[in-house]
């Protein structure tokens, strides 16, 4: 008697499980958790984010490189044609101007950064002004520029890479320079003009527009002891000493 009653009760409960199957199919599948498209836009933006720390790294590697390649020591031009030529061939590859003892004409590039050859005839004759203004050059570009002992007008204004450090190798023309510009020289600081009091044939400096130097009032007291015969421009004497004390009015008695 068991077995029959238990087969009708398996035939009432059939339907019902067909039923809870069909609305189990037609239910909606679950939507992709929140946690696994949160996890995809971090991965996303993660590989985003070394993408673009590669291309930056990269181009400040390039740029130092290409630095570096423009302040390469010309030796190979020194040893072949002197070092006025090589001078001469630096200074106008950095889009500058040189000219020659005994010339009166600079010799300059043009729009397009080319230049004429003819400096080459004037491997035995010595460069006497250099004009570097707005250039790259640096520390080690001075390689090219400080075997002329008989410089005598150097401009430099507007390098951006120039500093003390590069300021302090102008020591070696204290027997011939006459001339010299440093202004807006950002890098240039205090410590960097200080060491130019070895110049003592120097008749003009430019000194103007340097934001890295504080107290210029000072600096010009300080340039003007140093180099007795030199005429100083660019700096005042209330520049950054008794600025407020010289613009507030007269305390009454």
């Amino acid at each position: 008697m068991a077995a029959p009653s238990l087969l009708r009760v398996s035939r009432l409960l059939l339907p019902v499980g067909r039923q809870v199957a069909r609305r189990c199919s037609s239910a909606p599948s679950p939507a992709p958790s929140t946690t696994s498209l949160g996890r995809r836009i971090l991965q996303a933006l993660n590989r985003h984010f070394y993408d673009v720390e590669a291309v930056t790294n990269w181009s400040i590697r390039f740029k130092h490189w290409n630095l570096r390649r423009k302040n390469a020591h010309y030796a190979y031009t020194e040893r072949l044609y002197g070092r006025h030529v090589a001078a001469a061939y630096y200074t106008l590859s950095q889009g500058g101007a040189v000219r020659f003892q005994g010339h009166s004409d600079w010799l300059r590039p043009d729009r397009k950064g080319r230049f004429s050859w003819d400096f080459l005839q004037n491997r035995n004759v010595p460069v006497e002004c250099v004009d570097l203004s707005r250039s790259p050059i640096t520390y080690r570009g001075l390689d090219n520029i400080v075997p002329v002992a008989e410089l005598r007008e150097l401009h430099l204004r507007g390098c951006p890479h120039l500093d003390d450090w590069a300021l302090s190798r102008l020591h070696v023309f204290k027997d011939s320079l006459e001339v010299l510009s440093v202004a807006s020289c950002p890098r240039v600081t205090e410590r960097g003009l200080s060491t130019l009091h070895h110049l003592q044939r120097l008749r003009y400096l430019d000194v103007s527009d340097l934001p890295a130097v504080q107290n210029k009032g000072l600096m010009r007291i300080l340039l003007e002891e140093a180099l007795p015969r030199c005429d100083i421009i660019g700096m005042d004497y209330f520049q950054g000493i008794g600025e407020e004390e010289a613009g507030a009015p007269a305390t009454r008695l």
